[in-house]
């Protein structure tokens, strides 16, 4: 056989790691009461009705739509920073919609150029995306919560630094002060942030606005930005506050050099969110009432599983925003993922966000309430 005929075509990454999670699975399955899956995030709740009726009527679509976004959504998108992120009077031209949230994190280092030598920063328990982004651009990942982490010569080729605030999975929410220090240090060495804020709107106690609390701080806002949107981009989902994930709908906003190089490469790419999905944006976005009737759902599931997982002898850490719950029994991530699915429940192994996450398992709050209702009871029946 020739060396042509031989050859393996494809790139040599690692095995998706949720992949290890299959045996555990099946045995959550065998429960008599059928399996409470926990592990994943993906929204099991209605799309909005003002979501779906938005793109019911802009179904009939036969041109191609523009990689920037039409102007209607870059608007509705401006109003909404101005409106839920205080970020006023962000310039339209300086938003572009994405074919959801993740292909952005996994495409944006090669969309920046960067390459072999340069060295792209992630958060320390974080998102395995942020990494692939980094290897599929031939680039370095380095795990670090500050610049100040890491030696000089890895800090010297640092150019883009992940911020996930708030954190997934630990639901860990950054303050406007620790933003602003990663924002000056990154832009010393001349370093891109770049924010995902999919999670902003699902604050918890000090940071659930509706409860008295804080909203979430923001990259673009002008106590972290300084007035400036130089070398910063914000990153935000809908899939998560309007249960869009199967929309794939998604947007970045910024440093307006930057977003107008990325629109030209995403042209040339064919990276276009669809016209009809591009105005079901526009209605969520132009809709407060839905995201606040969603998180009060999350709001009810997750004071029903904290006292349950509590009772089960795990210790609730972090978990200050978003829709998981980051959790220790003190064991190794695999024992407590066992003892979980031995009860039907699957969760998510702490394990595969980082050596810092050996030990802790990551609990979804994006069950039904039937199904988040009986894990709870499985749990604080085992606790008896």
């Amino acid at each position: 056989m020739s060396s042509a005929a031989s050859r393996t075509f494809g790139l040599d990454l690692p095995e998706y790691p949720w992949e290890a999670m299959a045996p555990y699975a099946k045995l959550a399955a065998g429960h008599p009461d059928g399996a409470v899956n926990l592990s994943i995030g993906t929204p099991v709740d209605p799309t909005p009705a003002v979501v779906r009726e938005a793109l019911a009527a802009a179904a009939d679509a036969p041109g191609y739509p523009t990689t920037h976004g039409t102007a209607e959504l870059r608007q509705a998108v401006s109003d909404w920073y101005a409106r839920r992120r205080n970020v006023p009077a962000l310039d339209p031209r300086d938003i572009m919609p994405t074919v959801g949230s993740k292909e952005l994190v996994a495409w944006l280092p090669l969309l920046l150029g960067l390459g072999e030598g340069d060295v792209v920063v992630r958060p320390t328990v974080a998102y395995p995306t942020y990494d692939m982004g980094a290897i599929l651009a031939g680039a370095t990942p380095v795990a670090a919560d500050h610049l100040d982490e890491l030696d000089e010569d890895v800090r010297a080729r640092v150019r883009l630094v992940w911020v996930n605030s708030p954190g997934n999975p630990t639901g860990i929410v950054r303050s406007a002060s620790s933003l602003r220090a990663l924002v000056d240090s990154a832009r010393k060495v001349g370093a891109v942030v770049a924010s995902d804020e999919c999670y902003a709107e699902l604050g918890w106690g000090e940071w659930d606005p509706d409860r008295g609390g804080r909203p979430v701080p923001g990259i673009l806002d002008p106590a972290v930005s300084g007035g400036s949107n130089d070398l910063l981009l914000s990153v935000y989902s809908l899939s998560k506050q309007s249960n869009m994930a199967g929309y794939r709908a998604a947007f970045v906003a910024g440093d307006g050099a930057i977003i107008a190089n990325l629109v030209n490469s995403r042209k040339h790419a064919g990276m276009i969110v669809p016209a009809p999905v591009q105005a079901a944006m526009i209605a969520a976005l132009s809709d407060d009432a839905h995201v606040a009737a969603q998180k009060d759902a999350y709001r009810a599931r997750r004071e029903l599983l904290v006292p349950a997982l509590e009772a089960f002898g795990l210790s609730i850490r972090h978990s200050e925003a978003g829709l998981y719950l980051w959790a220790t029994a003190g064991e190794d991530t695999w024992t407590t993922v066992e003892r979980l699915a031995k009860l039907g429940i699957v969760s998510g192994p702490g394990v595969i966000y980082g050596h810092e996450g050996a030990g802790f398992v990551r609990i979804a709050l994006t069950g039904s309430d039937e199904r988040v209702a009986a894990a709870a009871r499985r749990l604080s029946a085992a606790a008896e």
